[in-house]
């Protein structure tokens, strides 16, 4: 792994043992996703955190080693994955504004005349997963490579049950396939479009995969052990703005406000963030708040940067 030619002193192994134990003994506030029922089934006390430091350090605390569903987090290694097919020619076909309502909103598309507002909207990666299909025979396992390559981790896997899940109870993302399509901005069969996307938000990793596979980010798009430039400085600069303005659903504004660094969420209890030049960092804790981002998980990233005095501000 790559030396990092920072000064950083912080304890993280205190910081986070400290961040853990307090959290900890809070009641668990929110409520797991109820709405894909194999997430579910999940045990909701469960919380592990795991920050991937620069240095080549690795700290881990709790259930950090537990496999768990990565949902909307996948959306940043499509995205990176089409970033690096298309350019910057990608943007044509959807925007980079925060949405300023739901994820999943049809209303928003329909006045924008099936544009996505940005790529980690529902609307949005339906269109990278679009792309993605255009590219290639096989484009889930394709990602799936991917995301392997990133976390340097060749048993990461789609978890069947929950792509099954997500395709049975999906009607709201096959409307807004649909409505895109009658737009023109999905340009292959909406089922296949459709396929690619359950099955990679099924993808699952524990907190130290994905915490792993997002240092690509905090390294200017350098991979952190092999060295290969995976994404230029400007597209890594692009990504990590999309993951502060847009990482949160309509939350992202509190999200800056609270924590101050790039990151991404999911439906399972996952947040990963990264501290560009320092490190990346990934929770889990299933329960959700109202905006459907992990209670816990915004919780502990809020200490991290307060405890070390430093984020990205």
């Amino acid at each position: 792994m790559q030396k990092s030619h920072s000064t950083d002193h912080t304890d993280y192994r205190n910081t986070l043992d400290r961040i853990f134990n307090d959290i900890s003994h809070q009641p668990l506030q929110g409520h797991a996703a109820d709405y894909i029922p194999e997430l579910a089934k999940v045990n909701p006390s469960q919380f592990g955190i795991s920050l991937c430091h620069s240095s080549g350090e690795v700290y881990n605390v709790g259930d950090a080693q537990t496999k768990f569903s990565i949902q909307s987090i996948v959306k940043v290694f499509s995205l990176a994955l089409a970033y690096r097919l298309k350019g910057e020619a990608l943007w044509q076909r959807l925007g980079v504004e925060p949405s300023g309502g739901a994820f999943n909103s049809l209303a928003l598309l329909e006045f924008e005349q099936g544009i996505p507002r940005n790529p980690f909207i529902n609307a949005g990666a339906l269109v990278i997963a679009d792309i993605l299909v255009s590219h290639w025979v096989n484009p889930k396992y394709t990602l799936l490579a991917f995301v392997r390559q990133l976390a340097n981790t060749p048993s990461i896997d789609f978890n069947l049950s929950v792509a099954a899940s997500e395709a049975m109870h999906g009607h709201r993302n096959a409307a807004l396939v649909q409505l895109m399509k009658s737009f023109g901005n999905i340009h292959n069969d909406p089922r296949d479009v459709l396929d690619m996307y359950f099955h990679i938000c099924s993808i699952e990793m524990t907190c130290q995969e994905l915490a792993q596979a997002f240092l690509v980010f905090a390294h200017g798009g350098q991979h952190p052990i092999t060295g290969e430039t995976m994404l230029s400085l400007s597209q890594t600069k692009r990504m990590n703005a999309l993951m502060q303005t847009c990482g949160f659903y309509d939350e992202s504004g509190d999200y800056s406000f609270r924590v101050g660094l790039p990151g991404k969420s999911g439906v399972g209890g996952g947040v990963a963030a990264v501290h560009p030049g320092h490190y990346s960092v990934a929770v889990w804790s299933p329960p959700l708040n109202a905006k459907g981002n992990s209670a816990r998980g915004i919780a502990a990233l809020e200490q991290l940067t307060t405890q070390t005095g430093v984020s990205i501000f």
